[in-house]
Formats: structure tokens, sequence, C-alpha cells
């Protein structure tokens, strides 16, 4: 088969297609079964229900001391009216078969085959009366209800089937028809609207398809506020950043570049630059691409799992834009173009800032955090900085902390130290580090784990930008093991 062929065979059209024809099918196909099974049935049980009401009434009749019968004229003309009002025909004979009503000479046929319990079949039977199947042929098929009055007369009541089976065929035939009619209709709008909902997917297709390539030159055009144009405009904000983000890292690729003829060191810099970048991205727009097709592909049909898909395609992106970010942040501290704004503030009112937004997290892994808050704790330095530097700890705390003695537990304290500085200090429980790592968990993406990590959302840029900072300044900085697990510290200027 075709690949093209293969291709649009899987498509979402087709099967939107698909399913339309084949529920009008299903409609039509249920229409005729519930008229080849249940109109005829219910015709026969109304017409039998109306019969016995017929019997009941006459045998009422009779019985009646009045004078209402006694003229055969007008005897005849009610129960002519009964015949033709229900139209079934009545034959009613005494005990010796001398007939009393006859409304159709037909009638003889009829009741003589009634009688020959051989030529018939009995349908239903009771104590008062029983009912019987006439098929004298093909076009004069019928019931015969049968029933003995209390004066002593036999009744014999008539009720035509043949109409309402040749009702039944005549509308098969009608529902057959105008079942054609409307399958071919239903797949001619169906051909229709899914080509009208399947064009904005497709297009959504060929922009990630572009973004996968690092081509962000086309863009969704909005034309609604329904969930495919919902997710077209995340995706032109993800393009948008995608592209303001590869513009980024191309202007400082340039301007690394130059810096070549200048210095060696930056030379080696900037390969080792471009290498962890194009590593690190390709991890998040290959998620993004995948979810993305996802959505495309209509993997999930609910309303929940496809605004989790999008949202993932959005955290990517975020991630994305906070790593470039982060670089480039490292980048200026890495070559002191970075510029301190030191103030004097509270080093334990920002940590308990810190605990604060991670509240949450903590909750989340059931760890214990202490914190040693002796008061005012003054220190000398830019703000922003420090407080990068507590959050990469922290967060790396939280990350890494694991069960011991029973207990998850983050301990964070100050020493004043002779030299006049403040060291903070950040434990948490868990496993040591190897000594051939313990150097290497300074530099940008080293991450010990790396799948791990990810899941938690590291981009392996924080303790590099904590040794950066710390280089600025001058100051000592780094991580002990213990018996129960691991420290970090830093020196503060107050």
């Amino acid at each position: 088969m075709n690949s093209s062929i293969k291709e649009k065979l899987k498509s979402v059209q087709f099967r939107m297609f698909l399913i339309m024809s084949i529920s009008t099918l299903l409609v039509v196909i249920t229409l005729i079964l519930i008229n080849n099974f249940v109109l005829e049935s219910f015709y026969k049980y109304s017409k039998v229900e109306a019969a016995e009401k017929i019997r009941d009434n006459i045998n009422s009749y009779y019985n009646s001391s009045s004078s209402y019968f006694t003229s055969n004229e007008v005897q005849k003309l009610e129960f002519k009216e009964i015949e033709t009002k229900n139209n079934m025909d009545i034959f009613i004979e005494d005990g010796d078969e001398n007939i009393i009503y006859i409304g159709n000479r037909d009638m003889m046929e009829s009741v003589d085959k009634a009688k020959k319990s051989t030529e018939t079949k009995t349908i239903y039977k009771n104590s008062c009366l029983k009912i019987k199947y006439l098929d004298l042929s093909t076009y004069n098929k019928s019931m015969m209800l049968i029933s003995k009055l209390d004066n002593g007369y036999m009744i014999f009541i008539k009720i035509p089937v043949a109409p309402i089976i040749e009702t039944v065929r005549i509308s098969n035939k009608t529902l057959l028809l105008v079942g054609i009619v409307i399958i071919t209709i239903a797949a001619i709008m169906s051909s229709f609207i899914s080509k009208k909902f399947t064009k904005p997917i497709t297009t959504l297709n060929n922009i990630t398809k572009k973004m996968a390539n690092l081509d962000f030159s086309e863009k969704f055009r909005i034309t609604s506020d329904d969930e495919v144009n919902v997710l077209g405009n995340n995706i032109n904000i993800m393009s948008d950043k995608l592209e303001k983000t590869i513009n980024q890292l191309r202007k400082n690729n340039n301007e690394l570049e130059r810096d070549i003829e200048e210095k060696l060191k930056i030379d080696e810099m900037r390969k080792q630059f471009i290498s962890d970048v194009s590593h690190e991205l390709k991890t998040p727009i290959g998620l993004i691409q995948g979810y993305s097709e996802g959505l495309i592909e209509n993997v999930n049909e609910d309303e929940e799992s496809r605004k989790f898909y999008a949202e993932v395609i959005a955290d990517e992106a975020s991630k994305m834009d906070l790593m470039v970010k982060q670089l480039l942040e490292l980048m200026k501290l890495e070559h002191q173009e970075r510029k301190f704004d030191d103030t004097e503030f509270d080093l334990n009112e920002l940590i308990k800032e810190e605990l604060r937004r991670e509240t949450i997290r903590i909750k989340e892994n059931n760890i214990t955090v202490e914190f040693e808050n002796n008061g005012e704790m003054l220190v000398n330095c830019d703000q922003e900085c420090i407080e990068q530097v507590l959050n990469n700890y922290v967060t790396n705390a939280i990350k890494n902390c694991e069960e011991v003695d029973g207990k998850k537990l983050i301990k964070i304290y100050t020493k004043l130290r002779e030299n006049g500085k403040i060291r903070l200090y950040v434990f948490n429980t868990g496993k040591n580090i190897s000594e051939d790592k313990i150097n290497k968990i300074w530099g940008r993406f080293y991450k010990i784990d790396s799948a791990r990590s990810r899941e938690k959302g590291g981009t392996g840029i924080g303790l590099a930008l904590v040794k950066a900072i710390m280089n600025n300044y001058k100051n000592e900085f780094g991580v002990t093991n213990l018996k129960n697990g691991v420290e970090f510290f830093c020196d503060l200027n107050r």
C-alpha cells in the first residue's frame, strides 16, 4: 500500500469520518430492527387488547336487562360501527351454530378455519378466551379471538395482521432509502468537518517540526478561544521564548568567538559552553516535540489529559528559559562582569523567607527542618546573589534528603568565624558524596544522578553559580561528608 494512503488512513480526519459514518449506519440499523421486532408486536398487542374490550362490551350488552338490542337493525348498526372503528370483523353464533351477527361474509371461511384446530395455531389462551393465528393467504393473515359469552353465544373477532406486515415492509424500505441518503450526507459533512478540525492540528504539527529544527519563523494564527487555538497560542509563546533563547545563545556564542583571538582559555570555555547547552536543550526540545505530537495525534481525548500535555510543554519551555538565564548570570560572574550591589541585611530573615517558599516541597517529602535562629545576623553582601546561594543550597538539600535512623532532616545554622565573617551551614541526611566527585559537583551541568536531577527539575548550574559568587567575593565555600549526611557551607561578609 502506498505510504501516502497509509498516512491518510492513520489520520484524525479519516478516523472522524469513519466514526460519524458508522454511527449513522448503526442508528439506521437500530431503527430497522425496532421497526421489525417492536412495531408488529406492539400492533398485535394493542389489537388483541382492543378485541378483548369489544368482547367484554358485547358480553355486557347481552347481559343487560335493557331492551337496547331488541331491535336487530339497531344491533347491526352498533356492531358495524364497532367493526369500522377498530378495523375488525365480528361474527356471533348461538349454541346451535345459527348466525346471530356477521358483518362480513368472508368471515365464514375464517371462522370455519378457526374451528379446525389442525389448521390453526393457538397463540394465547385463558379461562374465557383464546386467540388463534390464521394464515389464509399471503395477503390475508390475521388473528382470531374466540370466546364464549355468558348467554352461551360464541363470538369470533377477526384482527387483520397483513396490513401491519405490509406497513413494516414498506417502512423498512423507506428507512433503508433514507438511511442511504443520511449516510451519504453524513459522510460528506464528516469529511468537511473533520478536514476543518484537523487543518489547525496539521498546521501545529508543521510548526513544531520546524521548531525541532530551530526554525521559529512560522506562527500559529489565532481565530477563536477553543482548546486547539489555546494550544496554538502556547506554542507561539514557547516559540518566541525559544527564539529569544537561541538568539541570545547565538549572540553569546558570537561574543565568545570574538574573544578567541585574545584568550585561549575563553576558546576552551566557549567550546564547553556550546557542548553543554546543545546537550541540555535536546531533552526539553524532545519532550516538547513528543507531547506536541501527542496532542496533535489526539492520544488523549479527555480535557484533563490534553491540559496536562500542554502544561508539560509550557514547563519545559520555562526550564529552558531559566537555564539560559542562569548560564548568562554564570558567564558574567566567571568573567567578573557582574556588578555587586552590597547592602546590609538580616541573613536569618532571608533564611526564614526561603523556608517559607519551600514549605510545600518540604511537607511533600516529609522532611523535618531545624533552623537555629539566634536573633539578628547582619551581613553586607549583594542580597540577590546570596539569595541564589541559599536557594541552591536549600533546594539541593531537599532533593537529596534521605531517611536516616527513621528521620529525614535538614538543618540550617550560622556561626561567627574568627576572621569576622559569617559561615552559613546547610545540612541534610542522606548518602555521602564520593571523594572523586567532591570537586566535580561545582562544575556546570555536573549531576551526580542525572536521571534523578531531571525528574526533580535540576539544571546542574546551581552549584556552579555558588562557586562563581563565592570566588567573586573571595570567600570560602565547600561541602563536608558527615556520618549521617552531607553539609554545605559558605562564608559571607559582615
